[in-house]
This record gives structure tokens, sequence and C-alpha cells, in this order.
């Protein structure tokens, strides 16, 4: 597969250079596809498109019914083509085809439908009294020109989770794909270039950190959108603030599933094994720390390495199959190297381990693997692996319990297993992250907030305040009965 072009505001166009990036396969570590690289020069077009198409073009004028109408169309034609998606995922990244069918695909799906019914509710004008006599309007417009950088991990769903709102909001976009999955942007590049986006609205630019810093730094972009590590995301942010331009970061997590005394372990075990593994475990809000009370550890370690041990590994394009390759070569050899550490830290390996899983001899994979008789001072437990790696964690109350999971320098998600769901909430209250899940891993539901706190990154998707990052507030006051500085002496201010 080829794609010579760039998608530069809604054509494709000849790139600035003869540079190409070379996608291969995680499961035979074969070439499946060439694309065509993005050069500073060609960000320096893309960001003049779509600052001609925001100051002087119709899609920031049209009403929010016209662009909830237009990409409800793009919504239509992209359930089109959910199975070319969801194979070009499976072919770049390594994802199970049934992971990335249903959670790479037709999970982003679902939210350019649910987007568009927040739209419609959304208070993009609203009338407030003022307290001397004004009558307020509220006004919430599109920030600008948004840059949109986005991992390799989950790609659809990141895309579609800053596309979209921004869109809706009447931004236009330059989206930078990961060097490893491009090939899933640039489809999606041609369902909008079949789409009734107007010209400029949105650019797609595959490219290294090289094109996605000067992306970032361009004067022509008024917002930053970045999902990705927490070192990039420092950078990010510190480009950001010298021009003072607008940035959402969400960034790593290392996040715990608290499981309590009443809960039952075979239930946490089938909770944990959907919440942290899918995808090979790379996601950024698996629950990678598990906290059991100390009285129960057995129990809830062996229910979990029953779990662990049972999952099917190997070709991704299998239905059957459960775990993936990671990303990379790159990928294999860092979860690798954490493997080797835990054990030199004085933690157990329960199941799993160094080597290839039983059946593969080629690929970037690492078999799922449990780790016990850990404390939370461990690497293996406080960085974040981004692979099918959990760490088991005996405490001895609930307070401590709390006091472990808060104990990280990420705030991303976490979960809580009981029979009660009183103390499941106070539980849930008590962690400081900004996602959380009881009984389950949190549930990336489209009309909910997402994001973190702490080195988790700030700024929310998905939800209306998933629209609220893409808009700009304008207060906006009318004269009222009463002159202001009348009605001030009035009312005592």
């Amino acid at each position: 597969m080829r794609y010579d072009e760039l998608f530069i505001g809604g054509a494709w166009c000849k790139p600035s250079t003869d540079q190409r990036i070379e996608i291969v396969s995680p499961h035979t570590e074969m070439r499946v596809a060439q694309v065509a690289a993005a050069a500073p020069a060609d960000v320096d077009v893309a960001v003049q498109s779509a600052r001609t198409a925001f100051d002087d073009g119709s899609w920031p004028r049209t009403t929010p019914t016209e662009r909830i109408d237009a990409v409800r169309g793009l919504a239509e034609i992209y359930g089109g083509r959910r199975a070319d998606m969801a194979a070009l995922i499976t072919s770049e990244i390594g994802a199970p085809i049934s992971f990335a069918q249903r959670a790479q695909v037709a999970l982003p799906w679902t939210m350019m439908n649910a987007f568009c019914d927040v739209a419609q509710s959304y208070p993009w004008q609203e009338a407030r009294p003022g307290r001397y006599g004004s009558d307020i309007t509220i006004l919430r417009q599109p920030v600008g020109v948004v840059a949109a950088i986005v991992p390799w991990n989950m790609p659809q769903f990141l895309i579609v989770a800053k596309l979209v709102p921004a869109l809706l909001a009447g931004c236009t976009v330059i989206l930078k794909p990961a060097p490893e999955s491009p090939l899933n942007a640039l489809l999606l590049a041609e369902l909008i270039a079949e789409s009734e986006l107007p010209p400029g609205v949105v650019s797609v630019l595959p490219g290294d950190g090289a094109v996605g810093d000067h992306l970032v730094r361009h004067p022509g972009v008024d917002k930053v959108s970045f999902t990705g590590s927490t070192a990039a995301g420092r950078a990010v942010a510190a480009a950001c603030a010298a021009d003072l331009r607008r940035v959402s970061l969400e960034l790593g997590g290392k996040s715990a599933a608290i499981v309590l005394d009443d809960a039952d372990p075979t239930t946490v075990a089938t909770g944990v094994r959907s919440a942290s593994l899918s995808n090979s475990g790379q996601i950024c809000n698996a629950l990678t720390r598990i906290l059991v009370p100390r009285t129960r550890a057995a129990e809830f370690t062996d229910a979990l390495a029953a779990e662990v041990s049972s999952l099917i590994v190997g070709d991704p394009t299998d239905g059957s199959t459960q775990v993936g390759p990671l990303v990379a070569q790159r990928q294999q050899q860092r979860v690798a190297g954490y493997l080797e550490r835990g054990v030199r830290d004085g933690a157990r390996i329960v199941t799993g381990g160094s080597g290839m899983p039983d059946g593969c001899d080629r690929g970037w994979y690492v078999k799922p693997t449990l780790f016990d008789q850990a404390d939370n001072s461990m690497a293996i437990a406080r960085e974040e692996i981004f692979g099918p790696v959990l760490t088991v964690i005996a405490y001895d109350d609930q307070d401590e319990a709390v006091d472990i999971a808060n104990d990280s320098d990420y705030g991303l998600a976490g979960s809580v297993f009981t029979a009660d769901l009183d103390r499941g909430l106070a539980v849930a209250a008590a962690i400081r992250t900004g996602t959380f899940g009881v009984n389950q891993g949190y549930t990336m539901d489209p009309f909910a907030p997402f994001g973190g706190v702490k080195k988790s990154g700030y700024g929310r998707e998905l939800g209306s305040e998933g629209i609220d990052g893409y808009t700009d507030s304008k207060s906006i006051s009318v004269a009222g009965s009463q002159d202001p500085a009348t009605a001030a002496a009035g009312k005592g201010a």
C-alpha cells in the first residue's frame, strides 16, 4: 500500500520532499505500506490553508446545526468503511482484529454521533441576568486553528476525540498522526474528502517528531491538543507557553485497581483483564497496579494468574486472538527490560515473564505477565510500562489502599471492586484521578469528560467539556434600565 501525497486543506497534494515513512507489521516484521512524510514546509502550507479557512472561510460562520449536519454526514460515510479501518489498524499496530473492530473503530464511530447529540444541546449562546441591571449574553465561539497530535495506540479514538468537537465548534484542524500508524488517518482523510466539509478545514500530515515540534510552535496555530507521553507533553506545554497559546494534554497513567475485602476474585480477575490487557496493555488508562487485601492476597492473585495465563496470544488477524504484538521492537525491548527490573527489585513473576509466547516465532510479542510480592516503590509499580504487565501489591486496610493508589505521579484513571456500592463510591471520591470505575475499568463514555490530573495532563475530552476545549467564551453586556454605577451603589457593591 502506498500514499504518495499529503492531504492538505481538503485536497491531495505533492509533498515538499521525497521522504517516506515505512510501516512495518508488528506480527510479521515485514513492510506493509509506505506513505509520504510531511516536512516543516508542508506544515507551513497546511497552517496557512487552515488559517485562511478560519479567518476568511465559511466554516466558522456556519450555524451549529449546519456543522452538526456535516459531521453526521461524515459519520455516515465512516460507518460504511469500518471494516477497512479496523483491518488497517490491525496491520499497522498489531491490535487484535476483534479489539480493532470494537474499540478502535466502532467506538469512534459511535462517538461521532454522540458528539453531534451533545452539540445539539450545547449552550452556544446563553443569556444571563447581570448584577448591575445589564443583560449578559455569553457566546461560545471557535478557538481558531487547532493542531491535533495523536499517538499510535488508539489512533481513531484519539483522532475523533479531538477532530469532531473542534469541527463542531467551528475550528479548522491540522491532524498529525504518529509515524507508526498513519494509514488509518489517511483513510479518514479519504472519507473527509468525500464529505461536505469545505476546503481548508482539515489537513492530515504524517510525520516524525520534528514535524510535530514545528506544528506545535507554529505562530498560525491557536490551540494544541496533544495525547502522548508525559515527557513529550512537558515539551508541548513549554512550547505553547512561550506564545501563550491554548493547550490540552492527555498523558500517561499508572492506574490502580483497589480490590476491597468483600470482592469476588473471579469477578475481579475478569474485570482487570478487560481493563488492563486489551490492546496488549498499550492503553493509557490501563489498570496496572492491582491492590489486594493482604488477608486474601493469595485468592486474588491465583484468580488473576488463571485469567492472565489463559489469554490467547498470537496473530492479530485471527478473530480468536486476545493479545497481539507490541507496536514496535523498541517497545518489546522496553517491556522486557521492566520484566528484568521487576525480578531484580524483588518482585515475583507469577505467570508470564521473559521470552516469546508459545507459538510465536517472530513478531514483537511479550508474554502477558503478572507480578506479586511487589511494593509501590518498585519501578514496575511507579513507571508506565505500556505493555501486558500487571503488578499485585498487598495492603493491610482500606486507608492504606487509598494511600497507595494516590502515591503516584499520575492521576488518569482507577477502579475499585467491592460488593458494597457505598464503600466503592467512598473510595472513588478519595482517589485523585480524572476518571474512575466501580466494579469495572473506566468506560470511556462519550457523554462524560475524560482526562487526568497531576502528570497525566490537563484539559478534558468527550462530553460537553470536550467541546468547551475548542471554544472561547465571549461576554457581551447590554445596557439595561439602570446606569451601572447607580445600580452598584444601590446594591452596596
